[in-house]
Order: C-alpha cells, then sequence, then structure tokens
C-alpha cells in the first residue's frame, strides 16, 4: 500500500491534507490506469478527478483501510466504465482517434523528432489499442488490470467482488478472446 492505514483513518475523519497526501500518492498511478482503460489521453485528467471527487465524498463507506487499494481500483473502473458509456452515447470522432503513427508522422515532417523508445512505445500501444478494440470493454478492463496494473487475484477479487476460481475462469476466456482476436486480425491483415 501507498499510504499508511493511519492516514486513510485520518482521511475519513475529514482531515483535508490527509486527504490531498493520499491524491498526491495514488494520482500517477489511478492516471495510469486510466490512460490505458479509456484510450482519449485528452480527458484522462477530468476522469481521475472525477475518481478524486468520488473517493472523496464516499471515504467515509470505506469498511477498513486494508482494503482501500481494491476499493480505490474499483472506483476507478467505474469511472472508467462511466466515461465509456457516455462517449459511446455521443459518439464523437476527435482528433485524438487520429493513430500515434501518424501524429509521429506529422511531427517528423514539421521538423521535430522523436527518439527512438518513444515511437517503440507509440508502436507497442497503438498495437495493443487495435487488439484491444477487437474485444469486449470488460475483457479490455480485466486484462488491463491484471496484465498492465499487475493486480493480483485476491486484489481482482476485491474490486470484482468474484470468487477466485470465477476470476481465474474470466481471465482464461478473456485472455483466449484476445489470443483469438489477434490470430484472426493477423491474418486478415488488420494489425
Amino acid at each position: 500500500m501507498l499510504v499508511e492505514p493511519e492516514l486513510i483513518e485520518k482521511a475519513r475523519s475529514g482531515d483535508a491534507a490527509a486527504f490531498n497526501q493520499m491524491v498526491l500518492a495514488y494520482r500517477k498511478r489511478i492516471l495510469g490506469t486510466i490512460s490505458r482503460l479509456i484510450g482519449h489521453p485528452e480527458d484522462v485528467e477530468d476522469v481521475g478527478q472525477e475518481v478524486f471527487v468520488r473517493l472523496y465524498y464516499s471515504l467515509d463507506q470505506l469498511r477498513a483501510p486494508e482494503v482501500f487499494e481494491p476499493w480505490l481500483y474499483r472506483l476507478t473502473v467505474n469511472a472508467a466504465y462511466d466515461y465509456l458509456r457516455r462517449s459511446k452515447r455521443r459518439n464523437e470522432s476527435r482528433m485524438s482517434d487520429v493513430s500515434e503513427q501518424q501524429v509521429s508522422r506529422a511531427d517528423s515532417l514539421a521538423g521535430g523528432r522523436q527518439d527512438a523508445e518513444d515511437r517503440e512505445k507509440g508502436r507497442v500501444r497503438e498495437f495493443m489499442d487495435a487488439l484491444f478494440r477487437h474485444v469486449s470493454e470488460e475483457d479490455r478492463l480485466l486484462l488491463t488490470l491484471k496484465e498492465v496494473e499487475g493486480l493480483s487475484l485476491k486484489e481482482l477479487e476485491k474490486v470484482y467482488n468474484v470468487n477466485e476460481n470465477a476470476l481465474k475462469v474470466r481471465l482464461f476466456r478473456a485472455r483466449q478472446r484476445i489470443l483469438k482476436a489477434y490470430n484472426s486480425a493477423k491474418t486478415d491483415g488488420s494489425l
């Protein structure tokens, strides 16, 4: 855990400074998770702010400091789901929908240069985004939390409120679906 249970207790009892310390401790991790879940970098800060507002108003509902992190991840996943539902309804096209590779080309033409590591990260991110477009939001969120964020099965149990065996089945099926999507996209050339 990034913060001590005592700090969580102080924040629960209304200590604003303690709450600010918690936000600072978890901000980078939560924003990174949101970024991987929603795929729109320009909205990450807004969704992150929504997570911390929800945290502020619901902190008194936390049963025990020991379950804080899974609970915070659940708030994060819920906020990401809400964002995805809202953006689906709007069905808007944005400049951010342009692939990172296209942006990189435009930057190169404009004289800007990115180093090789940034380009490689962009290609990997673009590949993963393309692959995730072939599976459901539920699969994408579960695989992101497990494989990218590195949450353990115990932590995921608390986030999803299911037992470990059900979670293992969900993970297995999600991995099978993404593998199937990868194989089919590879054969038809869409990746």
